[in-house]
């Protein structure tokens, strides 16, 4: 799978030092069901709110780019964002 040179580790390292819980999934039912089977939840002090944020998309890329589109929106002061464009 290319993720644009994306180092998922790196990332999920990052954003955990930031305080950001992330789980991604792939569900077989909905996949077999013709349904968005990839998901991506986002907990923690961060997070704020309600807590978790959540999206459901059809592919891996779809759901790090959700992630990390909603994070350079609520903190854009998190410049080390910028290294996974």
């Amino acid at each position: 799978m290319d993720l644009g040179g994306l180092d998922l580790g790196e990332l999920m390292d990052d954003v955990s030092k930031a305080g950001v819980t992330i789980m991604l999934k792939i569900d077989h039912e909905r996949l077999h069901a013709g349904g968005k089977p990839w998901t991506a939840v986002l907990s923690g002090p961060p997070v704020g709110g309600s807590g978790v944020i959540r999206w459901d998309t059809w592919t891996l890329e779809e759901c790090l780019v959700a992630v990390l589109e909603r994070l350079r929106i609520r903190y854009p002061e998190w410049e080390w964002l910028d290294l996974y464009r």
